[in-house]
């Protein structure tokens, strides 16, 4: 087990790029794996790995390599070496690693692991929000779960095919999968691998999207042949599971005020045969009230703080600010009140959120009951999901029904 200098330096240039230049983990990621074609699947999975994990522990190496933000190249290498004393690699004769102290290394870890806010790599403010929260006991345990790497699930499109076929076309390119439990769409990989160099993916029969998140959709209880709105589409993961529980009939219309999101997602579903989407970009008030009163069903997939997928978005936790929360409340307050008008009398509404935070989620819900657009509804069931007892993304998901007087 050695470190490879080319390897290395591409790690250390794209930690640079996500501390020091605010790019998003996951396109630094993607773009260093295309840096060198010769690389093999083990020296992409170590460049992949090694800048999530310095990402997600970004400030436990700080401390304990003694270094400030904003990082320069030499605090970035005193950063890795402390990443690499703590997996066990030897220190190459190298000058930028020249003098890591490893004893001092291992004693600080041991230290500072007794305090929750380096422990796990979080800010003080974070740790205060989830305390307050969800209280200590379950903070401590979410924030750990969180933590771990996510686990690559897969949603089988069934317009195309079914669990079984999808698992042995992937069983024959050596990807071994797994069942998941009361979740009819779901695979899970064993272990980790580029799914989207498939024939499989490109032909459509699948997509990557949590096993939280994958409850969302059958929630709703839609059926084949309803006008269907899904208020804030994003790129579209679950605006393709729709499509696929619609069988394509009937009518899904995919709203989001990102023209380019909307763009993306128009790519997804062709690729998944996804035929039955209308494309609306929520560029004013009337957009929503056209469709007053007029769906059967209508998803809103708020915008959230992301507290509940933090496994997989791990630079999410340096990006968040205290006053965001603060207006993504708001916004969620806003979105609930304006875009529920569109459900008809008898129709069902689902609130979602991929936070763990009570007031992102079940206070929303309530608050909405009490104004004059929640008066007409009830809620019939709603779950809050914590990475801690599922092992999946924190999410949460309220079904409301829109009464008929």
């Amino acid at each position: 087990m050695r470190l490879h200098r080319n390897l290395v330096y591409t790690t250390i240039d794209s930690l640079n790029a996500i501390f020091n230049e605010g790019e998003y983990a996951d396109k630094v990621v993607a773009r260093a794996l295309k840096k060198d074609k010769r690389w093999g699947s083990a020296d992409r999975k170590f460049v992949a790995e090694t800048i999530y994990e310095i990402v997600r522990w970004k400030r436990l190496y700080a401390e304990i390599a003694e270094v400030k933000e904003p990082f320069n190249r030499e605090n970035l290498w005193r950063m890795f070496g402390v990443w690499a004393v703590l997996r066990g690699y030897p220190i190459p004769d190298w000058t930028q690693l020249q003098g890591t102290p490893e004893r001092k290394i291992k004693g600080r870890f041991d230290e500072l692991s007794k305090i929750r806010k380096f422990r796990e790599s979080i800010p003080d403010w974070i740790d205060e929000v989830g305390i307050s929260e969800l209280g200590e006991e379950t903070w401590n345990r979410e924030i750990a779960a969180q933590n771990q790497p996510a686990k690559v699930i897969l949603r089988v499109n069934t317009l195309k095919t079914t669990r079984e076929k999808l698992r042995a076309l992937l069983m024959d390119l050596n990807i071994e999968t797994e069942f998941l439990d009361n979740q009819p769409d779901a695979l899970v990989l064993k272990e980790r691998a580029n799914v989207f160099l498939t024939d499989a993916f490109k032909e459509g029969l699948f997509e990557v999207q949590d096993a939280s998140s994958q409850l969302v959709a059958p929630l709703l209880d839609v059926q084949p042949g309803m006008r269907v709105v899904d208020a804030c589409a994003g790129a579209g993961g679950k605006t393709l599971h729709l499509a696929s529980l619609m069988q394509n009939k009937g009518q899904l219309i995919a709203m989001d005020l990102y023209e380019s999101k909307l763009k993306q997602l128009k790519l997804r579903a062709k690729r998944n045969s996804a035929f039955n989407i209308e494309y609306r970009i929520i560029d004013s008030t009337k957009v929503i009230k056209k469709l007053q009163e007029k769906a059967d069903r209508v998803l809103i997939d708020a915008p959230c703080s992301g507290l509940g997928v933090l496994k997989r978005n791990p630079d999410a936790k340096w990006k968040l600010q205290p006053e965001f929360i603060d207006n993504i409340r708001k916004v969620q307050a806003d979105v609930l009140e304006s875009y529920s008008r569109m459900v008809k009398p008898g129709g069902k509404l689902v609130y979602a959120t991929c936070s763990v935070l009570p007031s992102e989620n079940q206070e929303q819900v309530s608050r909405f009951l009490a104004t004059d657009a929640g008066k007409n509804f009830e809620l019939i069931q709603d779950r809050s999901i914590l990475a801690s007892e599922s092992g999946f993304d924190g999410f949460y998901m309220a079904l409301l029904h829109k009464k008929n007087s």
